[in-house]
């Protein structure tokens, strides 16, 4: 591989981010990884879809990181449509790869657990492959499509198996999902990464609340993420059913942000709970407006049910209330409990009675409430914030940059 001098004299270091389920920058962890390897001195280029209202350059430059982009359909009908979908990707992910041309680590963000097909011929020319698992997928799999452990769940197993074989460093979003690299995917634990997400604290900014957005009523209760068949929405739908009608709770206004596969189900489903009144579905909207919202919010939900891949998984839209100071209620997950600590309530797993009455609690305590925010944002200060994250995807791609000479040497016996 040819290496260029860099302006501080040093060879080039080039980098190649694989991404299939978002765009970037839009996907925030990605962006973020990609903006602390800049500044390390690499340079990086990401390969990802287009987006539909933002990111639709198929080519650009931003803040320096080099981003080439592909048209693609999001799937539909069932697991035959992510067939499609993925098949479409690949082909359009080599191609570009071939384009971008050698670099010295491709960096494979999933789902799917298709991406290292299309690093091959990028890791037969040197490159250290580095394997970032956003998701589990064969528990993506079983949450989402609930058809159990048939043919298609063991090939999403195969796919799994084979990518952590063919990484050089796997980089995992927390401890739990850390266990699974060691554990089913047999990795060396000085090979295994941890990388939590966090939310960006200069994005996440209060202001004044602005009592016209609570609707009349005296509080407002939130929900900011993706709205797919796993995420919850319909049992945070149900839960405010009951806070209003078994417990006689009319002093909210509720607000969805956010869209996804399940966005005009949960808004049909609000009107059969005859909540179409009392809750406001935004779908995507800016930062700005997002920020007005949650700073006026009195409580927060995060409503994804326990199943085998949420217990395991840190929640974006978690970390983002803490960084704003809101109170959380949530489901007891595993990893819900390991982010929030204390600045939630926990309900019983998917039991939206306690749910609702956690919520309800909440809402007659505002010094509940100060209490909880607070804590949250000295988390995301301290223990949960970037920085501890940016020193240690440095020191995964140090891990991986280490293994290049042994790693060609060997390649270069097998040929």
């Amino acid at each position: 591989m040819n290496e260029e001098a860099t302006r501080d004299g040093g060879p080039e270091r080039r980098a190649l981010v694989l991404v299939e389920n978002l765009s970037v920058p839009f996907d925030r962890r990605v962006w973020q990884e990609c903006t602390t390897l800049r500044d390390a001195g690499w340079t990086v280029h990401v390969i990802c879809p287009q987006g539909t209202k933002r990111d639709t350059e198929p080519e650009t430059v931003i803040d320096g990181v080099r981003i080439h982009r592909y048209p693609l359909r999001a799937a539909t009908g069932g697991p035959a449509g992510y067939l499609r979908e993925y098949g479409s990707a690949l082909w359009h992910t080599a191609r570009l790869a071939r384009k971008v041309g050698p670099v010295h680590v491709v960096h494979a963000c999933n789902p799917p657990d298709l991406l290292f097909l299309a690093a091959r011929w990028l890791r037969r020319r040197g490159a250290q492959f580095v394997f970032d698992q956003h998701d589990l997928v064969p528990e993506l799999y079983l949450s989402r499509f609930d058809r159990g452990e048939d043919l298609l769940h063991r090939a999403v197993c195969a796919l799994e198996r084979r990518t952590y074989r063919a990484a050089d460093v796997v980089l995992a979003t927390n401890e739990s999902y850390r266990d699974v690299a060691l554990g089913r995917g047999g990795k060396r634990p000085e090979d295994v990464f941890v990388v939590r997400s966090a939310p960006q604290v200069d994005r996440f900014q209060p202001v004044p609340p602005e009592p016209e957005l609570k609707r009349g009523k005296p509080h407002l209760l939130c929900y900011l993420g993706v709205m797919g068949p796993q995420d919850g929405v319909d049992y945070a739908l149900r839960s405010l059913a009951k806070l209003r009608d078994g417990l006689g709770r009319t002093d909210w206004h509720a607000v969805f942000v956010g869209s996804g596969d399940a966005f005009d189900a949960m808004v049909e489903l609000s009107r059969e709970l005859g909540l179409a009144d009392q809750v406001e579905f935004t779908g995507r909207i800016p930062d700005a407006d997002l920020v007005r919202y949650l700073s006026t919010a009195d409580v927060c939900l995060s409503p994804d049910p326990r199943n085998p891949l949420n217990d395991v998984s840190t929640m974006n839209k978690v970390l983002e209330y803490m960084a704003m100071g809101r109170p959380i209620v949530s489901f007891d997950l595993r990893e819900a409990r390991v982010s929030a600590g204390e600045a939630a309530l926990y309900a019983r797993a998917n039991d939206e009675a306690e749910f609702a009455g956690l919520i309800a609690r909440l809402l007659d305590d505002p010094e509940q409430r100060a209490r909880m925010g607070k804590l949250g944002q000295e988390r995301i200060g301290g223990p949960l914030s970037w920085r501890n994250s940016q020193e240690s995807l440095l020191a995964a791609y140090a891990a991986a940059v280490a293994k290049r000479g042994p790693a060609q040497a060997r390649r270069r016996r097998r040929r």
